[in-house]
């Protein structure tokens, strides 16, 4: 009989640090939204609401801030919820590099998402009111 519970003892020994060692590890993992979000960083769409119809802004005929980025972008338009106007997003079809994407990246200017963003916000100045909007410096 004490055979018998040295063994059971010992089993039950081994399936707690096995149990334990797989609880361990599974904590460390990043979750799969960190891995998505990971694989996804550089690919996020920015996005930006215009204040027209969807049949007034057009993929064929993109105003100047986007054109000047050809085929480098990719470019989404769809109605904007409630009837809001259009949704204009784009991305880069190219990933940055995470080091570009990082914080000190970003305020060094490096991020080429800003760009995109700047772009988007100039487009959609030229679609709602005919010109880029400008902002005057203060005295």
């Amino acid at each position: 009989m004490s055979r018998v519970r040295r063994v059971r003892s010992a089993l039950l020994s081994a399936a707690a640090i096995v149990v334990s060692a797989g609880i361990r590890r599974w904590r460390r993992r990043p979750s799969r939204m960190a891995r998505l979000a990971d694989a996804q960083n550089g690919g996020r769409w920015q996005t930006v609401t215009v204040n027209r119809p969807p049949t007034d802004v057009r993929a064929e005929a993109l105003p100047e801030p986007l054109e000047r980025y050809g085929d480098r972008l990719e470019i989404r338009i769809r109605p904007a919820p409630g009837n809001c106007g259009t949704e204009l997003a784009a991305r880069t079809k190219d990933q940055p590099s995470r080091l570009a994407i990082a914080l000190p990246g970003r305020l060094a200017g490096q991020d080429p998402r800003q760009e995109v963003r700047r772009a988007l916000r100039e487009a959609k100045s030229q679609l709602e009111a005919g010109k880029t909007a400008q902002t005057k410096p203060q005295p």
